[in-house]
């Protein structure tokens, strides 16, 4: 049992380390992301199972506090409200329910925040679409390859070989974009 734990340990490490290759991705995010917050704008998120789980998480680092204490700041999971995804899934189908929030809430210097471990996942994919069409600024966390490269305008991959691997560096990248939000604007800017 322990060689096979030191196999999964040496599959993250070397995941974190491919990871480094989206450093400048995940820097214009942050980028992205506090510039609509300073503009008033919202950031909304989405995605299913481990990444709606990481949506909400993600948003409650923004409304609440990631490391130091600041004011809340407008974040929005998608996937949270199970009345909303029933109603739109039954009355739309599952492909919209994502899609027909960011219609309904989204303004033109919004964010949204799509993740799918995938990176093929229909309703995640219609939300981008219809984020670009209202207006909002897009980035997309994925896995280790994405078949539509202008699905957003940041695409953030993770190229780890399996599907846990790649919600670990969805974790990493989601709190490194948290951190680089903090400094850039509580902290006078971004980091060298």
């Amino acid at each position: 049992m322990t060689a096979y734990l030191d196999s999964l340990f040496a599959d993250l490490a070397s995941s974190l380390l491919a990871a480094q290759s989206q450093k400048a991705e995940l820097a214009e995010a942050a980028e992205t992301i506090a510039s609509s917050l300073q503009g008033g704008g919202v950031l909304f998120l989405c995605g299913n199972g481990g990444s709606a789980a990481e949506a909400q998480h993600f948003a409650a680092e923004f409304v609440g506090r990631f490391m130091t204490e600041r004011p809340g700041l407008p974040a929005v999971s998608l996937s949270a409200d199970s009345s909303k995804l029933t109603a739109i899934g039954n009355d739309y189908g599952f492909a919209e329910v994502f899609a027909r929030q960011v219609r309904a809430l989204g303004r033109p210097g919004d964010v949204l925040w799509a993740m799918s471990t995938s990176g093929t996942s229909p309703n995640v994919l219609s939300a981008l679409s219809a984020a670009r069409e209202t207006g909002l600024r897009t980035i997309f966390m994925c896995g280790r390859e994405l078949s539509d490269a202008g699905a957003a305008d940041v695409v953030i991959l993770s190229p780890a070989p399996s599907t846990p691997r790649i919600q670990e560096l969805h974790l990493f990248y989601g709190h490194a974009v948290c951190d680089l939000c903090d400094r850039i604007l509580f902290s006078g800017g971004a980091p060298d």
